[in-house]
């Protein structure tokens, strides 16, 4: 019998359950599980990282642009961990990041104009992925997934977002600074270039309440005019009955 793979969060939510089992020592619990918290982290990040460098692309070589993937990265891995250098050409920039215990990756993000897209971007178009919270499914957030990218694999990556978001550098600071760590904060705060790793869009940071069209069936319309003709005739003379 196949089993579903555990998730980062329930192995992570296991370690902490067996950790003071197998040790009393309360402090070293605490050490090993932040250990592996960060190791897992840094694993995801990388994951991401060179998924992005393999099928993704800057718009342009623009400081503002570059700057702004920059510091994306250095929200992940420390800005002093990594270097953005865009080459001569103008068709790429070569990132190099530093990790703990002397380990270093080296990659480079291709430059494609919007106007220049690929071809195998034209194939995956994106498409509506609305989503709806369980505890409040009548506000709907308008999200994209790419075409090829199905709804169950697509709420997945999300949920695996929102968790690595809280965990970087800024995640923390908006918890210590009293922001509540709910999806409407996530989603309104996390960098656009987080989504499009994963192959996900985010069209605006607002909610939007649902809506459900009302329509008459055929056999409701002439009993409502009657009521209608009625209500105006009423509304004419009160005084007068309307026959």
């Amino acid at each position: 019998m196949k089993t579903k793979g555990m998730s980062d969060a329930q192995f992570l939510d296991l370690l902490q359950k067996v950790l003071p089992k197998a040790t009393k020592d309360e402090r070293l619990a605490a050490s090993i599980y932040e250990r592996v918290a960060e190791e897992v982290r840094l694993i995801n990040s990388v994951q991401s990282f060179e998924k992005f460098c393999a099928t993704g692309s800057l718009p342009d070589l623009e400081p503002a642009t570059v700057s702004q993937y920059e510091s994306h990265l250095a929200e992940r891995f420390g800005a002093e961990n990594v270097v953005v250098t865009p080459n001569e050409k103008g068709d790429a920039v070569a990132v190099e990041i530093a990790l703990p215990g002397d380990r270093k990756i080296t990659n480079r993000i291709k430059v494609v104009p919007p106007g220049e897209a690929e071809e195998e971007e034209v194939k995956t178009p994106f498409v509506p992925f609305p989503v709806a919270l369980p505890e409040d499914p009548e506000l709907i957030w308008l999200l994209a997934r790419r075409e090829d990218f199905g709804p169950d694999e697509a709420m997945r990556a999300l949920a695996k977002i929102e968790e690595e978001f809280w965990q970087t550098k800024t995640g923390q600071k908006l918890q210590r600074d009293r922001v509540e760590k709910t999806f409407a904060e996530f989603i309104a705060r996390v960098p656009s270039a987080a989504l499009q790793e994963s192959g996900l869009k985010r069209h605006y940071k607002e909610p939007e309440p649902r809506k459900t069209l009302h329509r008459l069936l055929p056999s409701e319309a002439p009993a409502k005019k009657a009521d209608e003709a009625l209500a105006a005739v009423g509304a004419t003379d009160a005084s007068q009955p309307p026959w």
